[in-house]
């Protein structure tokens, strides 16, 4: 999705598929999503952040009973930072990797077995990029998993992952929709809101210009997807569905997470970190599996 991608067309990697209607019409929404003006000025500038400070997840939709559905994994809880959260795979990137899309499939392989030579995987682009709290910018990677089968055959690496699950992505939209998932118990260190599905507050994203930023948290079959997590993913629904979520996306004057990464990229000279508050305390969140020297 990036700007100097070049793709084979959407009818030559996907027509052969057996998919529901609307899997591929979202599938082709998403494939041939065009980045705005705004994204195209952060994309054109990217290469003069620090590559020490860029990193890539791997969003792994897939097809199930006719519903589209995202890979996600639970951090391990002996991590030292966010132990026990939503994660996509993914990390930090490395000087060998050749792209964004190396990173996301190396690190899903590290850390949930996903073979990244699979003939099952179908690759669908990139969105442009996201800041983490650590000023990590962090660009999400999109596939298709044509053989669910595979999903089956992923193991954890444990020092890293406690569970692998999966959502259905349509359901980061409109939250009732997750309904009928088998879901972590309310009132439990996985769902420990009073809202059925879905909560959400408003905090200062220090450092960042003193920024208004709305967290999303939906209740899954493990831990809350939230933060930077549930952020790519309601991009990515939006995309693929052609709408709008239930609820309202941004705060009241809350920057796009484009203006985030523009604004990071003006700020390239300070080293200070950042970290979302909340309440006046700080809840940092999770973009990815591997723990990067605390980044996460």
């Amino acid at each position: 999705m990036q700007q100097a991608e070049t793709k084979v067309s959407f009818e030559k990697e996907f027509s052969h598929l057996n998919l529901h209607d609307s899997t591929r019409h979202a599938l082709q929404r998403l494939y041939s999503y065009a980045p705005s003006p705004e994204e195209h000025a952060v994309l054109d500038r990217l290469h003069q952040y620090p590559s020490q400070k860029t990193a890539a997840v791997l969003v792994l939709l897939y097809e199930h009973n006719e519903i589209l559905r995202v890979l996600l994994t639970t951090r391990s809880k002996a991590l030292r930072s966010h132990p026990g959260q939503t994660a996509f795979p993914g990390g930090k990137c490395d000087p060998q990797d050749a792209n964004v899309k190396e990173t996301a499939l190396r690190e899903a392989h590290e850390e949930c077995g996903l073979d990244p030579k699979s003939p099952a995987l179908h690759y669908i682009g990139q969105l442009p990029p996201y800041l983490s709290q650590w000023k990590l910018v962090v660009t999400p990677v999109l596939f298709f998993l044509d053989d669910p089968s595979v999903l089956a055959s992923l193991v954890p690496c444990t020092q890293e992952v406690d569970r692998i699950f999966t959502h259905p992505l349509q359901a980061i939209l409109d939250p009732e929709l997750a309904s009928d998932e088998v879901l972590s118990r309310k009132g439990s260190d996985d769902w420990p809101y009073e809202e059925e599905l879905y909560n959400t507050s408003d905090s200062t994203w220090t450092q960042i210009r003193g920024s208004l930023y709305r967290m999303h948290r939906f209740r899954s079959a493990a831990s809350p997807i939230k933060g930077l997590t549930s952020d790519v993913l309601i991009r990515v629904a939006q995309i693929a569905y052609e709408a709008e979520p239930t609820y309202q996306r941004y705060g009241p004057g809350q920057p796009t997470h484009t203006q985030f990464v523009a604004w990071a990229l003006e700020d390239l000279s300070s080293d200070t970190t950042t970290r979302i508050e909340v309440n006046g305390t700080m809840e940092s969140t999770a973009y990815a599996s591997r723990e990067v020297d605390g980044a996460q």
